[in-house]
């Protein structure tokens, strides 16, 4: 998901998207608003298929798309 995108969700949960700031962290605080575990970028696999962020999230396996 291209950055316009986050900073267009992150305004909709009040979340700062102030210089400085990554993806992950503007991502895993908006998770944690949404009442999520704020868990974007540190797992392997993930069971939580309706997750918005899941795309950029998991790591891209050689092959598969």
């Amino acid at each position: 998901m291209k950055m316009a995108k986050i900073r267009e969700i992150a305004k909709q949960w009040h979340v700062s998207t102030r210089v400085g700031r990554t993806k992950k962290e503007i991502i895993q605080e908006i998770q944690v608003r949404e009442g999520f575990t704020p868990c974007f970028g540190t797992r392997d696999t993930c069971g939580e298929w309706s997750c918005l962020w899941m795309e950029d999230c998991l790591p891209k396996k050689k092959g598969i798309k």
